[in-house]
């Protein structure tokens, strides 16, 4: 007989990197992205991220949708320009059709132009909200190329970015082209979308003088240093392998093993792409679910589980009803707050007197997700 569980998923997401684990013969850090919620960077802070750690590129969020431009896009340009790295730019995006995608496309070009994003640089259409996600593959195809085409009117250089379960899946990413997001369990000799131009693969990295997390990734091709010029090279190569050491570092303390079980969800829970609250949700569970999983990651009364599914898996962090990861609440009666632009975890959390840990933690994130204008935060 099959061993029923009665899961209840009711604490908040406090350990977001137990099981995130990479090694030091991992990925690089050829790219780094940043956007309104690191808040101002500096060109010193550019300097030590090519200096210290080899990060060669940058990419800029310019604007999403068509309301909001990044405050930050034009100090981040020339910021990053002055450091001697190959900068670069996305877009949010929002559209549904194909007219809407050209109108966005047209907003994220003219916002570049004004924030300085020079001619030849790409600029990328970040396709992962949940619009995009309620359409056919077809739709969303046609809506990419649309932007993409648009988006070449203004001199730039156009790519997809997405998550590894949305790439031919929900969009086509053809060879040689597209910037995925995927975050493994464990990085030792782990090479991932090495037929695309990047490979996103940590959303938490740490540089050494700048405060946060940033979002980092390994390139393939040149397709995100080409069109720009810089012969500013990294100068402490001890420095650059050490610090991809400490970012690679492996977790060693939490391994799989193989159990069989069927769980039953108590409340709704986030299937996740991968082995990490930082992967893409690929569905949220709701109660009463029935999910049959063959191997688990056990760690001090934590647990991450594995659905096989007909795609591959599905990845739900579970625990004691005492204190577990990550939770969606249902059925409960709770006080929202719209984002607006210019919003950020620490304004709205003084906002409604709470701590940032406090208010991201009670909407399944952490204090290093990006928030973005229109999205609605649990408040009380």
């Amino acid at each position: 007989m099959k061993l029923k569980n009665k899961l209840v998923l009711t604490g908040a997401a406090t350990m977001v990197a137990l099981f995130l684990g990479v090694s030091a013969n991992a990925a690089r850090m050829d790219m780094v992205d940043v956007s309104n919620n690191n808040g101002y960077m500096s060109t010193v802070e550019y300097v030590s991220m090519r200096n210290e750690f080899g990060v060669k590129a940058l990419t800029v969020k310019i604007s999403e949708g068509t309301t909001f431009k990044d405050g930050y896009a034009a100090s981040n340009i020339a910021n990053g320009q002055a450091a001697g790295l190959y900068v670069n730019g996305y877009h949010f995006a929002h559209y549904k059709t194909k007219d809407q995608a050209i109108a966005e496309a047209d907003y994220a070009g003219q916002a570049a132009k004004v924030a300085g994003l020079p001619v030849g640089a790409v600029l990328a259409t970040d396709v992962e909200a949940e619009e995009q996600g309620n359409l056919s593959q077809a739709t969303n195809d046609r809506n990419n190329a649309a932007f993409m085409q648009e988006i070449q009117k203004f001199g730039y250089r156009a790519d997809i970015y997405t998550s590894g379960s949305w790439a031919n899946n929900k969009m086509t990413i053809k060879g040689k082209t597209g910037w995925v997001a995927g975050y493994p369990y464990v990085m030792s000799g782990q090479k991932w979308y090495t037929n695309n131009n990047a490979w996103q693969w940590s959303g938490s990295a740490h540089f050494r003088i700048s405060y946060g997390g940033f979002d980092v990734s390994q390139l393939y091709t040149d397709y995100y240093t080409a069109g720009q010029k810089s012969t500013v090279k990294p100068t402490n190569k001890d420095a650059v392998k050490d610090n991809n050491k400490k970012v690679n570092k492996p977790y060693t303390a939490a391994k799989w093993v193989n159990e069989k079980k069927t769980y039953t969800l108590k409340t709704a829970v986030k299937l996740r792409a991968g082995v990490s609250t930082l992967s893409s949700a690929i569905a949220i569970l709701p109660a009463g679910t029935t999910v049959k999983t063959d191997k688990a990651i056990i760690k001090g009364g934590y647990r991450w589980v594995r659905q096989p599914r007909f795609n591959g898996y599905g990845y739900l962090v579970t625990g004691p009803a005492s204190n577990t990861l990550e939770y969606v609440k249902s059925g409960a009666t709770h006080t929202y707050y719209t984002v607006k632009p210019g919003d950020s975890w620490w304004t709205i959390a003084q906002r409604n007197g709470l701590s940032m840990t406090t208010l991201a933690s009670q909407n399944g994130k952490t204090i290093y997700t990006t928030i973005y204008p229109g999205q609605r935060l649990v408040v009380r």
